[in-house]
């Protein structure tokens, strides 16, 4: 299955245009190249005594909560052609678990919402889904970089920070995702 899944991948990869904010699983992207990036942008406004502020958001079980419906809407508002959303779908279709504990396990059950957690598929699922998600604040909030799950949100004043984090807080839970920032 995962080598099915990397080609699948690859031809999504074709296809789709993540961007430049997502440094999560992305070709000669790293997460020491996110960091220098933000180090950069943090030493341009100390060096012009200018004010910036960061928020840092962990979105809480990311892969399990991504509704498969907004996966689906998601490939599709990115440009994958309707016969490779129905192979995802296919690879989707009918997933089954079970739960290991002290005490033995479960019976099996379905699994509707999220990603495959180890699947060679997932994480560029999830760069699709951040992609389409930060499109719509993307305007708002200029200085946004996305690691997987991880995003920094950067800009001038705290006002603006807290709206910024307002936005991105109402697109998260509008697709049933949840940030694990505090009220």
């Amino acid at each position: 299955m995962k080598l099915w899944e990397k080609v699948v991948e690859a031809r999504l990869r074709k296809v789709v245009e993540i961007c430049e904010q997502q440094y999560g699983f992305m070709p000669r992207k790293s997460t020491t190249y996110a960091i220098f990036a933000l180090r950069i942008l943090m030493e341009k406004y100390r060096d012009g005594q200018r004010e910036l502020h960061c928020v840092f958001v962990d979105l809480e079980k990311a892969y399990d909560r991504v509704p498969r419906e907004e996966l689906w809407y998601c490939m599709r508002m990115s440009g994958v052609a309707e016969k490779y959303v129905r192979v995802v779908q296919d690879i989707y279709e009918r997933s089954r678990t079970v739960v290991r504990c002290a005490v033995g396990q479960t019976q099996e059950f379905n699994v509707e919402v999220g990603l495959h957690q180890g699947s060679a598929l997932s994480p560029f699922l999830f760069a699709i889904v951040m992609d389409q998600l930060s499109e719509e604040v993307r305007l708002e909030s200029p200085w946004t970089m996305i690691f997987a799950d991880d995003i920094v949100i950067c800009s001038e004043s705290r006002e603006q920070v807290e709206e910024n984090l307002e936005r991105w807080r109402f697109a998260l839970e509008r697709r049933g995702m949840k940030s694990q920032m505090e009220p």
